[in-house]
Protein backbone atom coordinates (compact mmCIF):
# COMPACT_ATOMS: atom_id res chain seq x y z
CA UNK A 1 0.00 0.00 0.00
CA UNK A 2 1.35 3.44 -1.00
CA UNK A 3 0.67 5.95 1.78
CA UNK A 4 0.03 9.48 0.47
CA UNK A 5 -0.05 12.93 2.08
CA UNK A 6 -1.96 15.68 0.21
CA UNK A 7 -1.18 19.38 0.72
CA UNK A 8 -3.34 21.95 -1.10
CA UNK A 9 -4.96 25.10 0.25
CA UNK A 10 -8.11 24.63 -1.86
CA UNK A 11 -10.36 22.16 -0.02
CA UNK A 12 -12.29 21.24 -3.17
CA UNK A 13 -9.11 20.42 -5.12
CA UNK A 14 -7.69 18.51 -2.17
CA UNK A 15 -10.92 16.52 -1.86
CA UNK A 16 -10.98 15.74 -5.59
CA UNK A 17 -7.37 14.51 -5.52
CA UNK A 18 -8.12 12.37 -2.46
CA UNK A 19 -11.16 10.85 -4.19
CA UNK A 20 -9.18 10.02 -7.34
CA UNK A 21 -6.40 8.35 -5.35
CA UNK A 22 -8.79 6.50 -3.03
CA UNK A 23 -10.25 4.66 -6.03
CA UNK A 24 -6.94 2.80 -6.41
CA UNK A 25 -6.57 -0.44 -4.44
CA UNK A 26 -2.84 0.13 -3.79
CA UNK A 27 -3.01 3.78 -2.64
CA UNK A 28 -4.21 5.17 0.70
CA UNK A 29 -4.46 8.90 1.53
CA UNK A 30 -3.26 9.04 5.13
CA UNK A 31 -3.27 12.82 5.66
CA UNK A 32 -4.63 16.03 4.09
CA UNK A 33 -3.39 19.53 4.99
CA UNK A 34 -4.17 23.02 3.68
CA UNK A 35 -0.98 24.99 4.43
CA UNK A 36 2.74 24.61 3.88
CA UNK A 37 3.43 24.92 7.62
CA UNK A 38 1.37 21.77 8.24
CA UNK A 39 3.27 19.49 5.82
CA UNK A 40 6.23 18.46 7.98
CA UNK A 41 4.26 17.87 11.23
CA UNK A 42 1.68 15.77 9.32
CA UNK A 43 4.42 13.81 7.55
CA UNK A 44 6.18 13.09 10.84
CA UNK A 45 2.91 11.88 12.34
CA UNK A 46 1.62 9.77 9.42
CA UNK A 47 4.90 8.73 7.69
CA UNK A 48 3.65 8.85 4.08
CA UNK A 49 5.56 7.19 1.23
CA UNK A 50 4.63 10.00 -1.17
CA UNK A 51 3.69 13.64 -0.53
CA UNK A 52 1.71 15.60 -3.15
CA UNK A 53 2.38 19.31 -2.58
CA UNK A 54 0.79 22.37 -4.18
CA UNK A 55 3.18 25.29 -4.85
CA UNK A 56 1.15 28.25 -3.66
CA UNK A 57 -0.15 27.75 -0.13
CA UNK A 58 -0.51 30.01 2.92
CA UNK A 59 2.38 30.07 5.36
CA UNK A 60 5.30 28.30 3.74
CA UNK A 61 4.91 27.66 0.02
CA UNK A 62 5.07 24.13 -1.33
CA UNK A 63 8.67 24.46 -2.51
CA UNK A 64 9.88 25.49 0.95
CA UNK A 65 7.82 22.68 2.49
CA UNK A 66 9.32 20.23 -0.03
CA UNK A 67 12.87 21.21 0.94
CA UNK A 68 12.08 20.78 4.67
CA UNK A 69 10.36 17.46 4.09
CA UNK A 70 13.23 16.17 1.95
CA UNK A 71 15.76 17.17 4.62
CA UNK A 72 13.81 15.67 7.55
CA UNK A 73 12.22 12.59 5.92
CA UNK A 74 14.28 11.75 2.83
CA UNK A 75 12.49 8.40 2.37
CA UNK A 76 9.25 10.26 1.56
CA UNK A 77 9.05 10.91 -2.18
CA UNK A 78 7.71 14.32 -3.21
CA UNK A 79 5.52 15.29 -6.16
CA UNK A 80 4.80 18.96 -6.75
CA UNK A 81 1.30 19.24 -8.20
CA UNK A 82 0.39 22.75 -9.31
CA UNK A 83 -1.93 24.84 -11.44
CA UNK A 84 1.07 26.96 -12.40
CA UNK A 85 3.26 25.03 -14.83
CA UNK A 86 6.15 27.50 -14.78
CA UNK A 87 9.69 26.47 -15.72
CA UNK A 88 11.20 28.18 -12.68
CA UNK A 89 8.93 26.22 -10.36
CA UNK A 90 10.12 22.98 -11.95
CA UNK A 91 13.78 23.90 -11.46
CA UNK A 92 13.20 24.98 -7.86
CA UNK A 93 11.09 21.89 -7.08
CA UNK A 94 13.85 19.55 -8.27
CA UNK A 95 16.44 21.54 -6.29
CA UNK A 96 14.20 21.14 -3.21
CA UNK A 97 14.26 17.36 -3.55
CA UNK A 98 11.04 16.66 -5.48
CA UNK A 99 10.94 13.51 -7.60
CA UNK A 100 7.92 14.56 -9.64
CA UNK A 101 6.26 17.65 -11.07
CA UNK A 102 2.75 17.49 -12.54
CA UNK A 103 0.18 20.12 -13.46
CA UNK A 104 -3.34 19.89 -12.07
CA UNK A 105 -5.04 19.79 -15.46
CA UNK A 106 -3.32 16.47 -16.23
CA UNK A 107 -5.71 13.49 -16.63
CA UNK A 108 -6.35 11.67 -13.31
CA UNK A 109 -4.65 8.50 -14.56
CA UNK A 110 -1.43 10.48 -15.10
CA UNK A 111 -1.47 11.60 -11.47
CA UNK A 112 -2.05 8.04 -10.24
CA UNK A 113 0.76 6.81 -12.52
CA UNK A 114 3.06 9.56 -11.19
CA UNK A 115 2.41 8.47 -7.59
CA UNK A 116 3.27 4.85 -8.42
CA UNK A 117 6.36 5.70 -10.47
CA UNK A 118 7.77 8.14 -7.91
CA UNK A 119 7.12 5.56 -5.18
CA UNK A 120 9.19 3.09 -7.26
CA UNK A 121 12.11 5.55 -7.27
CA UNK A 122 11.58 7.11 -10.71
CA UNK A 123 11.38 10.77 -11.67
CA UNK A 124 8.19 12.06 -13.29
CA UNK A 125 8.08 15.46 -14.99
CA UNK A 126 5.46 16.94 -17.29
CA UNK A 127 7.22 16.64 -20.70
CA UNK A 128 6.01 19.97 -22.15
CA UNK A 129 7.17 21.79 -19.03
CA UNK A 130 10.53 20.01 -19.06
CA UNK A 131 11.10 21.16 -22.65
CA UNK A 132 10.09 24.73 -21.79
CA UNK A 133 12.34 24.72 -18.74
CA UNK A 134 15.33 23.71 -20.86
CA UNK A 135 14.51 26.41 -23.41
CA UNK A 136 14.06 29.12 -20.76
CA UNK A 137 17.13 28.21 -18.73
CA UNK A 138 17.82 28.76 -15.06
CA UNK A 139 16.87 31.91 -13.20
CA UNK A 140 19.57 34.60 -13.46
CA UNK A 141 18.45 36.11 -10.15
CA UNK A 142 20.44 35.62 -6.97
CA UNK A 143 18.63 34.52 -3.81
CA UNK A 144 18.81 38.06 -2.40
CA UNK A 145 17.48 39.60 -5.64
CA UNK A 146 14.56 37.15 -5.50
CA UNK A 147 13.89 38.08 -1.87
CA UNK A 148 13.92 41.80 -2.66
CA UNK A 149 11.64 41.42 -5.69
CA UNK A 150 9.26 39.23 -3.68
CA UNK A 151 9.19 41.74 -0.82
CA UNK A 152 8.51 44.54 -3.33
CA UNK A 153 5.66 42.67 -5.04
CA UNK A 154 2.98 44.18 -2.79
CA UNK A 155 3.87 47.68 -4.06
CA UNK A 156 5.75 48.80 -0.95
CA UNK A 157 8.38 51.54 -1.10
CA UNK A 158 12.14 50.92 -1.05
CA UNK A 159 12.05 51.95 2.62
CA UNK A 160 9.32 49.37 3.33
CA UNK A 161 11.32 46.60 1.65
CA UNK A 162 14.53 47.65 3.43
CA UNK A 163 12.75 47.57 6.80
CA UNK A 164 11.15 44.17 6.12
CA UNK A 165 14.43 42.53 5.01
CA UNK A 166 16.68 44.40 7.49
CA UNK A 167 18.75 45.91 4.67
CA UNK A 168 19.80 49.45 3.87
CA UNK A 169 17.76 51.36 1.28
CA UNK A 170 20.84 51.60 -0.93
CA UNK A 171 21.27 47.80 -0.88
CA UNK A 172 17.60 47.31 -1.80
CA UNK A 173 17.95 49.79 -4.70
CA UNK A 174 21.05 47.94 -5.94
CA UNK A 175 19.28 44.56 -5.86
CA UNK A 176 16.19 45.96 -7.57
CA UNK A 177 18.34 47.57 -10.24
CA UNK A 178 20.23 44.30 -10.83
CA UNK A 179 16.96 42.33 -11.06
CA UNK A 180 15.46 44.83 -13.50
CA UNK A 181 18.59 44.57 -15.66
CA UNK A 182 18.67 40.77 -15.60
CA UNK A 183 15.01 40.44 -16.55
CA UNK A 184 15.28 43.06 -19.32
CA UNK A 185 12.44 45.00 -17.68
CA UNK A 186 11.99 48.76 -17.62
CA UNK A 187 10.35 49.03 -14.21
CA UNK A 188 10.25 47.19 -10.91
CA UNK A 189 6.64 46.09 -11.54
CA UNK A 190 7.61 44.70 -14.96
CA UNK A 191 10.55 42.80 -13.45
CA UNK A 192 8.27 41.29 -10.78
CA UNK A 193 5.68 40.23 -13.38
CA UNK A 194 8.38 38.75 -15.63
CA UNK A 195 9.94 36.78 -12.75
CA UNK A 196 6.55 35.55 -11.49
CA UNK A 197 5.53 34.32 -14.97
CA UNK A 198 8.68 32.18 -15.10
CA UNK A 199 8.31 30.87 -11.57
CA UNK A 200 11.49 32.55 -10.36
CA UNK A 201 9.79 34.11 -7.31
Amino acid sequence: MIRVLLADDQAMVRGALATVLALESDIEVVSQVGAGDEVLPAAKQHRPDVALLDVQMPGKDGLTAAAELHAELPACRIIVCTTFGRPGYLTRAMAAGASGFVVKDSPPEQLVDAVRRVHDGLRVVDPALAAESLATGASPLTLREREVLHAASDGGTVADVARRLHLSEGTVRNHLSAAIGKTGARTRAEAIRFAEERGWL
